[in-house]
């Protein structure tokens, strides 16, 4: 993945093209070249190619990664300020708690919308247990509620339902 550094390295040498390019194009238009026009669209593509370089060096293109964290898959998001991620039956209650952290690490963007007033994003923790054979019953096992409006939120509320932790089945070593 590229960093932040390199996006504006290429950027830099984008904007000496687009400059060239603005450059030609005059010329063009001074000495009344068939290609001006051209030119012109060779140029506007250059401006915005820079542009975009120039916007991913402002936002962080990486992710932060939480010692501890298990993997998870994203089951619902209405793109706004409700998530929902299913872990494995297995999950220990520490895992659980680096996972939650990971998740609202991953899953905080700017674009998200805070829904009536709430300004916080909740991502909750679920997965499936088997009580019996047939039986899939969904099981709650915690939240995390964090800030939309920056990316570092020191405050961060997490809680575990140590009732559901409690349910899941035992692993066997």
């Amino acid at each position: 993945m590229l960093t932040q550094a390199e996006f504006l390295q290429y950027a830099q040498w984008s904007g000496i093209a687009t400059l060239l390019f603005a450059a030609l194009t005059l010329l063009g238009f001074v000495l009344k070249w068939g290609i001006r026009f051209r030119l012109v669209g060779a140029s506007g593509f250059m401006l915005v190619l820079t542009a975009g370089l120039f916007a991913l060096t402002l936002a962080p293109a990486g992710r932060t990664v939480i010692p501890g964290a298990v993997r998870y898959s994203l089951i619902y998001d209405n793109g706004g300020a409700k998530t929902v991620i299913t872990v494995l039956p297995q999950i220990t209650p520490t895992a659980l708690e680096a996972t939650l952290r990971q998740a609202a690490g991953d899953l905080y963007s700017y674009g998200r919308l805070g829904m009536q007033g709430n300004n916080n994003l909740t991502i909750r923790a679920r997965t499936i247990i088997h009580p019996e054979p047939g039986v899939s019953t969904p099981l709650y096992l915690g939240k995390v509620t964090r800030s939309l409006a920056s990316r570092d939120d020191s405050e961060m509320a997490i809680e575990i339902y140590q009732d559901k932790v409690a349910q899941l089945p035992k692993s066997v070593a």
